[in-house]
């Protein structure tokens, strides 16, 4: 079977600094991958890469391919629309947009790739129903838990029912408590969806639960 992610010598500079240095790395579907190491080790710069919010510098031999997709080859239009449909992403601080309504914040991606209001809430309702969040959806962000926050941003990840979700640091905001009702989550929805997740964290005992630790260090990674 061919990984979903297939990346190979993947380069990065920010101004003359080398930030990644060659990484090569291959994710197979439904595999839980955790990436760690120190700050500024490339694990954030590595991630948005993998989940195509950057690209990586041009090399004759980089390539990446997402879901038998040359990615690299797509135009920015058609590469925001492969996001659209096939990635879904969770990050610490929620992203949620505070004049909506929880329901609304998830139906968002839906509404991008030309799905209509009803389709999308009732796919939004569903998540909502799985996550527990029944009586949140016509809550705003301020009127939820952290813990609440969190998952209505992975419903809102999910609604497209992405082949891949990324998580940058997905429980740093959370409390001990909802960090662990999270992680949890993550593995309920491979099992149940055949998701596939690569989650950069700092949470050593989290990173040790996936199916594969990678340590990111200086620019390179290293399997555990």
């Amino acid at each position: 079977m061919e990984p979903i992610i297939d990346a190979h010598h993947i380069y990065k500079n920010y101004a003359g600094l080398e930030v990644l240095k060659g990484v090569n790395l291959q994710v197979q579907q439904s595999e839980i991958v955790s990436i760690v190491g120190a700050s500024g080790a490339g694990k954030t710069t590595l991630l948005h890469i993998l989940g195509t919010l950057d690209r990586p510098d041009k090399q004759t031999d980089t390539t990446l391919t997402i879901c038998q997709k040359d990615v690299l080859r797509l135009s920015d239009n058609d590469l925001a629309k492969f996001r659209n449909q096939h990635l879904g992403f969770v990050f610490q601080f929620h992203q949620l947009l505070p004049e909506f309504t929880a329901l609304e914040n998830i139906c968002i991606p839906a509404f991008i790739a030309g799905t209509d209001r009803k389709s999308s809430e009732k796919r939004a309702h569903e998540l909502l129903h799985y996550l527990g969040l029944n009586d949140r959806a016509s809550h705003k962000p301020r009127q939820l838990s952290g813990g609440e926050q969190q998952r209505v941003a992975v419903a809102r990840a999910l609604i497209n029912n992405p082949a891949i979700i990324f998580a940058d640091e997905p429980s740093g905001n959370l409390d001990t408590k909802s960090a662990e009702r999270l992680h949890q989550l993550f593995f309920e929805l491979r099992n149940e969806f055949g998701q596939t997740f690569v989650i950069v964290t700092h949470n050593e005992h989290w990173a040790a639960m996936a199916d594969r630790k990678i340590t990111m260090v200086d620019g390179n990674w290293n399997q555990e």
